[in-house]
């Protein structure tokens, strides 16, 4: 399994933060190995998805817990990567939020023998949508 810790400090508040990475069909916008999402259920906080990613178009089956304004969940269920990547926001004070990323995945089957590119892109691809969310609220603020 591998394993990735990302974060990065933003100056804008925690409520801002959440109102853009809460809307987590937005994905695609700044998460680029996302290509496209199609929700198949809520209930509450809880979204059930599929999920086509930038890894030869192959679609993953999520779950999605949202804690509102404290982290967002995915259990990555099916496809060829599994396991689970956890958004964490921090308010560091009244004006400055940390987002933390998470990642717990492994490939599936085959896919194995891809684990170090992967591992390498969703490393980059995850820098880079942390930049992409940061530029989006410090150019909207």
């Amino acid at each position: 399994m591998a394993s990735l810790t990302l974060s990065k400090e933003l100056t804008v508040p925690l409520d801002k933060v959440w109102e853009v990475v809460g809307d987590i069909d937005r994905e695609p916008e700044f998460w680029h190995g996302t290509k496209s999402i199609r929700n198949i259920s809520k209930k509450g906080n809880t979204v059930e998805r599929d999920v086509v990613i930038a890894f030869k178009n192959s679609v993953c089956r999520e779950i999605v817990h949202l804690d509102p304004k404290k982290r967002i969940n995915t259990e990555i269920l099916s496809g060829p990567i599994k396991g689970t990547k956890t958004l964490t926001l921090t308010s560091i004070d009244s004006n400055a939020t940390s987002i933390t990323v998470n990642w717990e995945i492994e490939l599936s089957g085959f896919y194995k023998l891809f684990s170090g590119m992967v591992s390498k892109h969703i490393h980059k691809g995850t820098e880079e949508a942390l930049e992409r969310i940061s530029k989006n609220l410090t150019q909207s603020q």
